[in-house]
């Protein structure tokens, strides 16, 4: 039968207490807490570790390398500026400003070249294109005040000078546009939801155990900000190689892990801590691991918490995963919530703490193989012992009324 395979836990995960507690549990329990401890440990050394898809602080472990196509990048010039890194967005910040004034500046220098003004300088008469202009270094000048519009007032523009009235034009609005693309650009770097996802947390640790009678996944998402998170969303993948029946190997398969989202579970309202749940049924990748054979599998499950910032209503996205060692069969999350007068208090210590819990080590279906035996009555009650009775023949049933009209009418006779 499918219970010959479920085997329980041992003693001490019936004890379900925290490793905090394990000093005041008498001794033999103790001793059989740090030897499973140590059992844990030594089973989580040997195993060879794996490399991530997805790192815990959301980042995806993909490069993409031989890029030949570069100039897809240019054609979205806006967001390849914004995905530079910092010290990039700055040197290249700089850079434009820089380039574009000693550009104009060269530009006013060669207009005072060209029409002589280098030559008469301080000469009476003589009505410049810039007045106090008397070399590269002071047209370079000119042309950050031109475009800061700081106006300093000692280097000005003269209306006899309509080659310098045209440049003029052009570096204002050319100028406009530069700082409307770097500030904009800017404001939309520093203003990214990104990092509004540093205060949305995961637990280390995925457990399994049992709910209502069920094996569940779980793990704990939480939002340390007062400010929440609108239309908070979330779901998960199981990322494993697979091969197929024709033999065609897939790398890194992606396959859904239902959350709630048939039942609208997977729609949060994150104001405290909530343990997030996957039922492990038929429809689940987890339906015929069993502890043992989950500890032989190399996958990684991707957790992805999406939603609006309250505050600026921009979308935000918070990623993590727990790979196949991460994934701890026979245990539950400690409570972080309590009642405090007036108020809930939520406590932050405890979030990735978990404790031990008796559970099958079977695999799903063959607990509810198990449970639906269990429900099946155990014998059938035997037949009655009664004899039935059975139909007379048509000859037989006028002889028995003839006898009983006869002995009716003696008893008539008999009365008087």
């Amino acid at each position: 039968m499918a219970g010959d395979f479920c085997v329980h836990m041992d003693h001490n995960m019936e004890t379900g207490v925290t490793p905090s507690e394990v000093k005041k549990l008498p001794k033999h329990l103790r001793e059989a807490q740090s030897s499973t401890d140590r059992t844990h440990l030594i089973a989580d050394s040997l195993k060879k570790p794996r490399q991530r898809y997805v790192q815990k602080d959301g980042k995806c472990n993909v490069h993409h390398g031989n890029v030949q196509e570069t100039y897809r990048y240019l054609s979205d010039l806006f967001t390849t500026v914004v995905d530079l890194r910092w010290r990039l967005s700055f040197f290249m910040f700089t850079l434009v400003y820089v380039l574009n004034w000693l550009f104009f500046g060269l530009l006013w220098w060669l207009i005072a070249l060209i029409r002589g003004d280098l030559w008469h300088l301080n000469e009476e008469g003589w009505t410049p294109c810039v007045e106090n202009l008397n070399g590269f270094v002071s047209a370079f000048l000119f042309s950050i005040e031109t475009e800061t519009t700081i106006g300093y007032g000692y280097r000005v523009i003269t209306e006899k000078c309509p080659e310098g009235i045209i440049l003029l034009l052009a570096q204002a609005i050319l100028g406009s546009i530069i700082n409307a693309m770097m500030v904009g650009c800017m404001f939309v770097k520093i203003s990214q939801p990104k990092n509004r996802a540093e205060t949305l947390m995961f637990s280390n640790k995925a457990v399994i155990s049992v709910r209502d009678s069920k094996l569940c996944l779980m793990f704990r998402v939480g939002d340390l900000r007062n400010s929440h998170i609108v239309e908070a969303s979330i779901r998960a993948k199981l990322i494993r190689s697979e091969q197929t029946k024709e033999g065609e190997f897939i790398p890194l398969n992606q396959t859904d892990i239902n959350i709630g989202f048939d039942t609208g579970d997977d729609r949060l309202f994150l104001v405290s801590p909530l343990i997030i749940s996957h039922e492990i049924n038929e429809k689940s990748p987890f339906w015929e691991m069993s502890q043992a054979q989950m500890e032989k599998e190399e996958f990684e499950v991707v957790v992805i918490l999406e939603g609006m910032v309250e505050a600026t209503g921009m979308t935000c996205q918070a990623r993590s995963s727990y790979l196949d060692s991460e994934v701890l069969w026979g245990y539950r999350f400690t409570p972080v919530l309590s009642l405090e007068k007036g108020f809930y208090e939520v406590d932050y210590n405890n979030f990735h703490n978990i404790y031990e819990t008796n559970t099958p080590s079977c695999s799903a279906k063959e607990l509810a193989a198990k449970q639906r035996d269990s429900q099946q009555p155990s014998h059938i009650p035997p037949p009655s012992s009664k004899p039935r009775p059975h139909a007379l023949d048509p000859s037989e049933q006028e002889k028995t009324q003839g006898n009983t009209n006869n002995g009716s009418a003696n008893t008539q006779e008999q009365s008087p």
